[in-house]
């Protein structure tokens, strides 16, 4: 496996694709953003709770950079 396969097989999404990124951005119109705003809603209700619940159990370290990340107002100690 070559350097760039690697690479792009490391790379993820973390809640948005860049397809969704620009579609919410309203650069696909309404109805294209309408439906990327369902795609990552569920995302966040579904999968985003369920990532939470293993990260608290299992590497409640991570948890906290996610939380410093998402809610950097807040301290979580």
């Amino acid at each position: 496996m070559s350097d760039a396969e690697s690479a792009a097989m490391a790379k993820s999404r973390a809640l948005l694709t860049d397809l969704e990124r620009e579609q919410i951005a309203w650069e696909h119109g309404e109805n294209r953003r309408y439906q990327a705003t369902s795609r990552v809603r569920r995302r966040i209700k579904e999968e985003l709770t369920e990532d939470i619940e293993v990260l608290a159990e299992h590497h409640p370290d991570l948890l906290e950079e996610l939380r410093a990340i998402v809610c950097p107002e807040e301290t979580h100690e």
